[in-house]
């Protein structure tokens, strides 16, 4: 297999002070695939692809998932598997004691990006 086709998700993780950053991993007219790492006390504010699914597989840690642009959330952990249809709201924040990491993608590459007002963002864990 080439190295154009196997990738380890730990060498795309970057820990930030700031905000989580945005690491692609490999991106084509199909799919952007990106890794995550949300440290605890940090979010990925919520947000909308207009024109693709963002499909999240978290690796690590355990989050609070936005659903809705009312705030709406669910409990996210290791192992689970979150999907974003088209036009979906979504976010997360990490209220937890360990880092947060997960592996996006997003298809087709091209599905824009919108994001919500900071007044719909989950303050606190699992608002609903």
């Amino acid at each position: 297999m080439g190295s154009d086709r196997l990738f380890r998700a730990v060498d795309f993780m970057q820990p930030s002070d700031d905000e989580p950053i945005r690491s692609v991993i490999v991106e084509t007219a199909e799919a952007v695939v990106v890794a995550w790492y949300v440290k605890p006390g940090q979010r990925i504010a919520a947000h909308v692809h207009p024109s693709g699914q963002d499909t999240w597989t978290i690796l690590s840690g355990h989050g609070t998932y936005q659903t809705e642009a009312s705030g709406s959330s669910l409990a996210i952990t290791a192992g689970d598997v979150v999907v974003a249809p088209v036009g979906c709201v979504h976010g997360v924040s990490n209220h937890g004691q360990e880092p947060l990491s997960f592996i996006s993608v997003v298809s087709p590459a091209d599905a824009g990006f919108e994001p919500m007002p900071d007044a719909l963002i989950p303050t606190s864990p699992l608002s609903s």
